[in-house]
């Protein structure tokens, strides 16, 4: 890889990570559990805003421990956008439920409430079981989850919330990670924030909570020996990757920051060409109106315009040693979904084929961004 090669979204670290892993490592908390596990999980759900949360080894693992409190099983399934991150939906296989996927809405790529109501109607049409609804906060702007939670208590059914992608963001009526009965964070090395892995459950149910936390040690009973009653996971995270979760939970703000500005940069190089959008709220909105943590920066572009698609940007920015991504694949459009239920409206498909993400690393310095920046006029302007 070229010293060169603009990356999507680096890890952000500095000294003052540095110095709470080494607080860590001298303290002999180097194995699973530990303080510093004890204060991340305390200083994550005072952050959110929630009763309790507990550290993981991804959120991956999070969503599977939630939706086992849930009640998901072989003989359920469970609704969840189709366009999000494989995690979701395999953390729905790993509990032997089916998924059925629902589409997106244009304006932030996030489920249609709407036809989140039309999956309940028709799982139930069939006399088939919904555990839950799973939201997903999409590239780092929280879901309607007030509309979905509205639809989902209507019919009894609880609410998971994917905020993996949106530690930081809020709305109005909450934060990201506080809605529902659980929702999950993830800390993976491309987050805002990261534990190099890990993740994080969260939840005001004290008794969900402890049921996960028993299940993510082994399942291992209260006696002097190792006794197992039942199956469990070795789902814990390290004492050490706390403590880097630690130091970046310190400096969350200002990295949100800095990816904010790195958006308004390419708002603004692109506000005079007709046919691009970007999903979620514009840099320019206050922050309290804003609400997303400009996770990645998302663009669409309009075909009718430009005559692009998203391969030809994606290998364009490649060309100029930038990395661009594919806004997420729809998993109704993934082979190992095939067959899968789904309430389309074309929406996920139509943003997979044509939008993507722009380099947005909190790392980026301001020669990295004004590179990105001109590289998307000329492609833009190539095209037109």
């Amino acid at each position: 890889m070229s010293q060169d090669r603009i990356l999507l979204s680096q890890a952000h670290i500095t000294q003052v990570e540095e110095e709470f892993v080494l607080d860590a490592l001298r303290s002999g908390w180097v194995a699973p559990l530990g303080p510093h596990v004890d204060a991340f999980e305390s200083e994550i759900a005072q952050r959110v805003g929630v009763a309790g949360a507990l550290a993981l080894s991804s959120g991956t693992a999070a969503l599977h421990l939630g939706l086992e409190g849930l009640g998901a099983d072989a003989d359920s399934c469970v609704i969840l956008p189709s366009m999000t991150f494989a995690a979701s939906a395999n953390a729905v296989l790993y509990t032997g439920a089916r998924p059925v996927f629902v589409d997106s809405l244009p304006g932030d790529g996030n489920l249609d409430p709407a036809l989140v109501e039309q999956a309940i109607e028709m799982v139930r049409s069939e006399s088939g079981t919904v555990a839950a609804v799973m939201t997903v906060d999409l590239f780092g702007r929280c879901a309607d989850n007030r509309a979905v939670t509205q639809i989902a208590d209507a019919a009894g059914i609880p609410v998971i919330e994917d905020a993996a992608e949106a530690l930081g963001a809020r709305t109005a009526v909450g934060a990201a990670g506080s809605f529902g009965r659980a929702a999950a964070l993830s800390f993976n090395g491309n987050k805002v924030m990261t534990t190099s892995g890990g993740g994080m459950l969260l939840s005001n149910d004290a008794d969900l909570l402890a049921r996960a936390r028993y299940l993510s040690t082994q399942a291992r009973q209260p006696v002097p020996w190792y006794e197992h009653t039942e199956l469990g996971y070795n789902y814990r995270l390290s004492n050490v990757l706390a403590a880097l979760g630690r130091g970046q939970l310190s400096r969350l703000d200002e990295m949100i920051a800095r990816r904010r500005a790195a958006r308004a940069r390419y708002e603004e190089a692109v506000a005079d060409i007709d046919g691009i959008r970007f999903l979620g709220s514009p840099a320019s909105a206050a922050p309290e109106q804003a609400g997303d943590n400009y996770w990645l920066t998302s663009l669409v572009v309009d075909p009718s315009v430009h005559g692009l698609d998203a391969d030809t940007l994606v290998a364009g920015f490649a060309a100029r040693d930038i990395e661009a991504r594919h806004l997420w694949k729809p998993m109704h459009l993934q082979p190992v979904f095939a067959g899968a239920q789904a309430v389309l409206s074309g929406v996920s498909a139509d943003l997979f084929a044509h939008g993507i993400t722009l380099p947005s690393g909190s790392s980026l310095s301001d020669t990295q961004i004004e590179r990105v920046a001109q590289a998307l006029t000329e492609l833009l302007s190539v095209a037109r």
